[in-house]
């Protein structure tokens, strides 16, 4: 038999407190079910993709990790940016997206392309300048995105590397 799915609020234990016998911030003492139609759109953007909350300081009372969506529409790039402090584990969902950022390691910096496909996964060390492009003239590409940080930075560059003075 199957468990009909829970409603919004549902996961209160009340018998949780903490060690004062205080009763512990409502939003820490119970499980969180947030529907896929009900991710917030009001996070960090960066032009050509939108990002989407899911679990954040904000809807949840995380205090370590941010976890939503991002979509990039067909045929577009994201803008160069990095995502500050925080660590981000990306899960392809769908789609083909590539992501692009410039290897210095070498004599010369490269631009490397990583191009992914479902189920794949990438990883994002903070402060690494990047973007995300969807090749495919059809179909939006959707990822999963998990945060080491309660909120989505997002420091959008003009440039996905610094430029000498002269090249600008």
């Amino acid at each position: 038999m199957s468990e009909p799915s829970t409603t919004p609020g549902e996961g209160f234990h009340p018998h949780l407190h903490d060690t004062a016998g205080r009763p512990a911030a409502p939003l820490r003492t119970r499980l969180h079910h947030i529907r896929s139609d009900s991710l917030d759109g009001d996070t960090a953007q960066s032009g050509g993709m939108r990002r989407f909350a899911a679990v954040s300081g904000k809807n949840v009372g995380s205090e370590k990790l941010w976890m939503g969506q991002t979509h990039v529409a067909p045929a577009t790039s994201s803008s160069d940016h990095h995502h500050g402090e925080s660590e981000t584990a990306i899960y392809v969902v769908s789609g083909h997206p590539e992501f692009v950022f410039l290897d210095d390691s070498g004599s010369e910096p490269e631009e490397v392309r990583l191009r992914t496909s479902p189920g794949d996964y990438i990883f994002v060390p903070p402060f690494v300048p990047h973007r995300e492009e969807n090749p495919d003239p059809h179909d939006e590409a959707v990822v999963v995105i998990a945060r080491s940080t309660q909120e989505a930075i997002v420091v959008n560059l003009p440039h996905l590397y610094a430029r000498p003075a002269d090249e600008t």
